[in-house]
């Protein structure tokens, strides 16, 4: 053991690094939607252009998968995993596998600098990581010199090469769950659905996001939806038009501002039209106009934000442009 790895750097507390809560029933309600809706669409995500599926039945099988990979890499009860990156299908369904093996699962912004990453390590004690980006996985084994960084860290994405010869065992998150089959591509314009849909654009630098995203689309049953990314969010959220809204506080001001963008300036004749629109949504001309907007928002369909048990305010641009301004649902 050398001097540097008995010698810890002063604690600098990191933010946001969190142990995940995950509802004690998740892994029952996933085999029960499995069961009674096997066939049924689960998730969906967008890729590379092209949006993939997961019905229930699929979802399960891969959470089975991903479980006996880890497994073969030495997760156990005892591990810790954390995991890092955007809110989508791979982080979901590998957290829903370490929790199936009893191991623990960690959160951590995917934006730490080196020095918060390492003290994170030195905190948490992961045995395991899962990271989304390339850049992530290369900052990653940067701080891999630390005794209390993960072992194993597994990679949405894996650089061309890996720079020297790393301490930490490195894999593709494609080898960790066999030869299983890869996501069905989705045809949009065959696959139009009237069922609730719910919509995440979030990543784990949310605190309890993952918790909350896990409870509120396997408690509900119905399908859970991730753009691209964050710069094709609002293209891809038209696509989808969710009737319920996953989002922190501070994404929700995000789409306020950006609904506030996309309206006229204020002062002009167009602007004056849309506040008349929302004064008067009796009118046949405001509820065309309300129409229109809603569907260049995404919101044709939406129905509830979901809202903490201590609900902070929702911006007053979704009360105006959702459906119903009745529905709100809180953990």
């Amino acid at each position: 053991m050398s001097v540097h790895e008995l010698k810890r750097p002063p604690v600098i507390h990191p933010p946001h690094p969190e142990t995940v809560s995950i509802f004690p029933g998740a892994l029952e309600q996933l085999r029960h939607w499995a069961q009674v809706s096997p066939l049924q669409e689960a998730l969906r995500h967008k890729r590379h252009g092209q949006w993939h599926s997961w019905r229930w039945i699929d979802a399960l099988r891969e959470v089975e998968r991903l479980a006996d990979g880890l497994r073969q890499q030495g997760f156990s009860a005892d591990s810790r995993l954390a995991v890092s990156g955007t809110l989508e299908p791979n982080l979901l369904l590998l957290a829903l596998a370490a929790h199936s093996i009893g191991g623990q699962i960690l959160g951590l912004a995917p934006d730490l600098s080196a020095e918060a990453l390492g003290q994170a390590f030195w905190r948490l004690q992961p045995s395991h990581g899962f990271v989304d980006t390339r850049q992530q996985l290369l900052d990653w084994l940067d701080a891999g010199d630390s005794s209390a960084a993960p072992a194993v860290l597994i990679g949405n994405q894996l650089p061309g090469r890996l720079p020297g010869s790393p301490r930490q065992s490195v894999l593709a998150f494609a080898g960790l769950s066999g030869d299983g089959q890869a996501p069905r591509p989705l045809v949009l314009w065959r696959a139009a659905t009237t069922q609730p849909q719910l919509w995440s654009e979030e990543d784990s630098h949310w605190p309890g996001g993952l918790g909350v995203v896990l409870e509120q689309w396997l408690n509900s049953g119905h399908g859970l939806a991730f753009p691209e990314s964050r710069d094709s969010a609002s293209r891809d959220r038209r696509e989808v038009a969710p009737s319920g809204l996953l989002l922190s506080a501070e994404r929700l001001q995000v789409l306020a501002d950006e609904i506030d963008q996309r309206l006229a300036p204020p002062g002009s004749w167009r602007r004056r039209l849309c506040e008349w629109a929302l004064a008067h949504p009796e009118r046949l001309v405001a509820r065309l106009l309300k129409q229109r907007v809603r569907r260049l928002l995404g919101f044709q369909r939406l129905q509830y934000i979901w809202q903490p048990a201590t609900p902070s305010n929702v911006p007053v641009a979704f009360k105006q442009w959702r459906v119903d301004a009745s529905g709100r649902k809180s953990a």
